[in-house]
């Protein structure tokens, strides 16, 4: 699969999020929605009702990513609500499968997401219920982190899995990603991109986007 790039808004202006969600609808291929509630996570950000609105303004489906504490119960809404992706974490579901079945049913792509320390190897039989693994690159929470090069044998790891089972699953990687870590991620067996500061830091965010692209795709990105 070519390479995709999901803007993180969690680095755009809140004020203006329509307008920066424009910015790069040119370019990218989601909009990355980092939901976070202030206790799986230690931020809070934005939840369903802002969702609602920016599907009303996004030509880009939107990438919703819930670090959230209770995600069985929330997830389906977004779902609901019309996001084309909706990610829960595997540390926070109480019932992963069914709220996974949930998600697909209300016609979004079911995302599993995982912190830097859990391992992927306990995920296995998970697999065939999603249509994406989220490895987070950085610790979740808070923009702008380094990346954890500690995470890139993990990536190597969930890639191996996913084709040992031939699925069509989409593994992204989530944190620090950049024009300096995106082509160790690629070469690593990612193929989704969450980029928040190295898209909305730089002076054309669409330009960025395809430069992102463009070193994930000469790396192998997926592959």
């Amino acid at each position: 699969m070519a390479p995709q790039i999901s803007p993180s808004i969690l680095s755009a202006d809140f004020a203006r999020l329509a307008e920066d969600v424009a910015l790069i609808a040119d370019a990218a291929d989601w909009v990355h929605v980092d939901v976070m509630d202030n206790h799986f996570v230690p931020n809070l950000t934005l939840g369903l009702p802002v969702v609602e609105a920016l599907l009303k303004h996004s030509a880009l489906p939107l990438d919703c990513h819930l670090m959230i504490e209770d995600p069985d119960r929330w997830a389906p809404r977004y779902a609901e609500a019309g996001a084309g992706s909706v990610t829960i974490h595997a540390e926070a579901a109480k019932a992963p499968i069914r709220t996974l079945r949930t998600i697909r049913a209300a016609g979004a792509r079911a995302g599993l997401g995982v912190n830097p320390a859990t391992p992927v190897d306990g995920l296995e039989d998970l697999l065939g219920e999603i249509d994406m693994l989220l490895l987070m690159t950085v610790e979740p929470g808070f923009g702008g982190q380094k990346f954890l090069d500690v995470v890139l044998p993990k990536i190597r790891r969930a890639r191996a899995l996913i084709k040992d089972r031939d699925l069509p699953v989409w593994l992204q990687v989530d944190g620090g990603v950049s024009a300096e870590t995106i082509e160790r991620c690629a070469e690593a067996g990612a193929d989704v991109f969450v980029a928040g500061s190295a898209v909305y830091g730089a002076d054309d965010p669409a330009e960025a986007v395809r430069a992102l692209r463009a070193q994930a795709a000469a790396a192998g990105g997926g592959e």
